[in-house]
């Protein structure tokens, strides 16, 4: 059982530190204007595979050796957070989706988007180091942060309703790319709420 769950733990891990640079490679990509599309769709498809090697894994440990308290909840986490950084693959991949729908959008300003994308990475960070260490302190952070990102995404979409015809390439591709971004980060505090899951075995309260 032991033995099952470390290698869960490690499976989970490489997918985290793989979401994270995909999710990191697609807005540096966005922000530089290169195309990316083809390696990041590769890592994308390759989080959806590990997700799946996870969720294999985690019933065949429930199966196997029909766990209980702490150890039950860790392996459904394990399920749900592995879902979460598959979803940060799909959604970088439609980051990077955008560069190849628009084309060049170097005159248009992507200020919102590089204030939202480096929220969004630190949240990753921030959810990866809360889960591994089971920190529930470091956990409860990504509420907060989470707010920042939708604060971003609600106001660049406000601004939308009165930009002028000449701009709306700008503002489309930017609000489809924040979307991406705060669902990312959505995603990343959802990651940090499973933390308390298994450390007590409550689910955090939602509005």
């Amino acid at each position: 059982m032991d033995l099952g769950l470390e290698r869960l733990r490690n499976m989970v891990l490489d997918m985290a530190e793989l979401s994270q640079n995909t999710v990191s490679t697609a807005i540096d990509a966005y922000v530089q204007g290169r195309d990316l599309r083809d390696r990041i769709y590769g890592w994308s498809e390759e989080l959806r595979m590990l997700q799946d090697e996870v969720s294999e894994l985690a019933i065949e440990l429930i199966t196997r050796y029909q766990p209980v308290a702490s150890d039950l909840r860790f392996i459904k986490s394990c399920m749900e957070v592995a879902y979460g950084f598959s979803r940060f693959g799909r959604y970088a991949h439609d980051i990077s989706d955008v560069l190849g729908i628009f084309g060049d959008l170097s005159s248009c300003d992507r200020a919102a988007i590089q204030e939202a994308g480096a929220q969004a990475k630190q949240m990753i960070l921030v959810s990866i180091k809360a889960f591994t260490a089971r920190d529930v302190q470091l956990a409860s952070q990504l509420k907060k942060m989470d707010d920042v990102v939708d604060n971003i995404y609600k106001d660049f979409v406000k601004k939308s309703a009165q930009v002028p015809e000449g701009n709306l390439k700008g503002f489309v591709s930017g609000t489809l790319i924040l979307r991406c971004l705060e669902r990312i980060a959505g995603h990343a505090t959802y990651v940090g709420e499973t933390v308390l899951y298994i450390v007590s075995g409550e689910r955090a309260a939602r509005k």
